[in-house]
């Protein structure tokens, strides 16, 4: 093997580990950018399910005081 086949092995060889870091570059900032999105969204859901469960205890303090006055009518 003389000096251009290896100078062109070498140029080959970086070239494709070039391509292959790109490619990781790519790969990283598309799943930063997911990441991202999930995060978001996850922080939606916290917030949507804390609402829900606001309006759960809500609705169960007036379905117990309905009882509450049904019971006493019943009794009075």
């Amino acid at each position: 093997m003389n000096a251009n086949d290896l100078n062109s092995t070498t140029e080959l060889d970086l070239k494709r580990l070039e391509s292959q870091v790109d490619q990781l570059i790519r790969t990283i900032e598309r799943l930063s950018e997911e990441n991202s999105n999930l995060r978001g969204k996850q922080q939606e859901l916290m917030s949507e399910r804390a609402e829900l469960i606001e309006k759960t205890e809500l609705a169960r303090s007036r379905v117990e005081a309905m009882i509450s006055r049904l019971r006493a009518i019943e009794t009075g």
